[in-house]
Formats: structure tokens, sequence, C-alpha cells
């Protein structure tokens, strides 16, 4: 089996420090496997991505001294299979319909247990989200329910708990496919083997074992490394404004510099 990872950014915003530590860890492994590093462009969110944000992706990846497999994966492309596997989930009866609004799905999940009483008014959309249905997944899928596992390479082996994200949407009523789904699909298309990301997505993963055994997909080695902190011990993000590889490019510095600041950075690891 050929070695393959990936890195699979969003052009939302400008990369920083800590999408740097993700693209250099399977960079790094790929080469140490004599496998394949392949770039993944996730832009079905067409209301928040840009193509200015794409291009400075590149620059920024080849400044690092990253090379990538062509060409390029940008699931905007592929919306029709995205699609097609939400039709599948909708026969097998694995989904349900969300008439709810973007704003009362929200203040729900933000509510107390009692507060989604029958009697409480809900302000309803015309056009449904579609969610995964814990309760029919494990219908379908039987005793192989109980006994999804992943495997990580920080954490260990793992046995998957899909009850800890409840009942997530999968098709969305402003872009059409959700995040879980497209990316398993993606993972499969790619022959992805190992995959290279931060704890802030281990808990993701619990939903997304449980939909490649839904669809018979392969599931990947993962590894969920520590994520980087800011000097306050906040986690890196985008929306925070953390400082941009951009900037540091702006300021001279070089991908040896950028190694030596990943390698000093505070860091947390809890998954």
């Amino acid at each position: 089996m050929i070695y393959r990872t990936r890195l699979a950014p969003s052009p939302t915003g400008y990369l920083h420090l800590g999408h740097a530590y993700s693209a250099l860890t399977a960079f790094d492994a790929a080469q140490a496997q004599g496998g394949a590093f392949v770039l993944r462009i996730e832009d079905i969110d067409h209301t928040r991505c840009r193509p200015q944000f794409e291009d400075v992706i590149y620059d920024d990846l080849a400044w690092l001294g990253i090379t990538w497999e062509m060409p390029v994966l940008r699931q905007g492309e592929h919306i029709s299979d995205y699609q097609e596997a939400l039709e599948r989930l909708k026969d097998m009866g694995v989904l349900y319909a969300d008439h709810r609004t973007r704003k009362g799905q929200a203040e729900q999940a933000l509510s107390a247990p009692q507060a989604d009483d029958i009697s409480s008014p809900q302000e309803l959309s015309p056009a449904p989200a579609w969610r995964l249905s814990l309760e029919k997944a494990r219908e379908w899928l039987g005793t192989r329910y109980d006994a999804l596992t992943f495997s990580d390479q920080y954490f260990g082996p793992r046995m998957a708990d899909p009850a800890v994200n409840g009942d997530v949407i999968l098709g969305r009523k402003d872009i059409g496919v959700a995040y879980h789904l497209a990316v398993v699909i993606d993972d499969a298309r790619q022959g992805i083997t190992h995959i290279h990301r931060g704890t802030d997505l281990f808990d993701a993963t619990h939903t997304q074992v449980l939909l490649q055994a839904l669809l018979g997909l392969p599931t990947p080695v993962y590894a969920h490394h520590p994520l980087l902190l800011d000097d306050q011990g906040r986690r890196l993000a985008k929306r925070k404004g953390s400082k941009s590889l951009r900037d540091y490019r702006a300021e001279g510095l070089t991908s040896a510099d950028i190694r030596a600041l990943i390698v000093a950075a505070p860091k947390s690891d809890q998954p």
C-alpha cells in the first residue's frame, strides 16, 4: 500500500502557523514513507470561500518547500458526487429532514433539553437541512455500529462514538452538502491512507468513521497532532486574526524559520 496523505485547507482566510504545522507534518511523513502528498481545496462553502485566499495557499505552501500531487482537487467541482452520496443515504433511511432555520438550529443547540418543548414556537424553513439519524444508522449497521474503531498515531486505537457529535447535518440549505460527508467522499476518492490534522478535529473523526461504514468506504489511519497556542494560551485561528504565513513571508522569514517557530510554540495535545 502506498502511503498517501493530504492537506485540505478551506480558502476562507490566510493560512497561519498552525496550518504550516499540519502541512509540514503531513508532507514530511509522506516524504519519509516514499509516499504522496495530496492537496485538496475545500471550497464547498461558497458563502465564505474566496479565490484570493486560494491563490495565497499555493504561494504559502510553495514557500514552505512543499510540493503536491497534481491536479489539485477542488470540492466545488464535485458537488454532484456529494449530492449522489446524500441521496444514497436518504434511500438507506438514515437521514431525516430538519425544517428549522439555521438560527433556530443554533438556538436549540444552546438550549437546555427541556427548552425543546413541542409548545415552543419554531422558526421554520421550507427547504430542510438533512441530518444523520444515529438511531437509524445503528439499525442499518446492526452489531457493526458498536464495533466501529479507528487508529490514531498519537492516541492509539479508539472506539468510535458518533454520539459525541449527535445527529449532524450532512445536507445544508445554503451550500448543499456539509463538511463531514464531502470529506469522507474525497478521502476515498483520493486514496488517502493517513490523515494528519489537529486535535480540534478529533471529535469529527467519530462521525466520519460512521459515514465510512455506512457508505462502504475505507477508514484511514489518523494522526491528530497537538494544536499550536498563542502567547495567551489560545489556539491559533483565522477568525481570531492569528498572524498569517503571508505576514511571515513579507517579513523575510524562511521555511527553516517557520519550522523553528513551530518547534518553539506552546502546544495543547488534548483530543
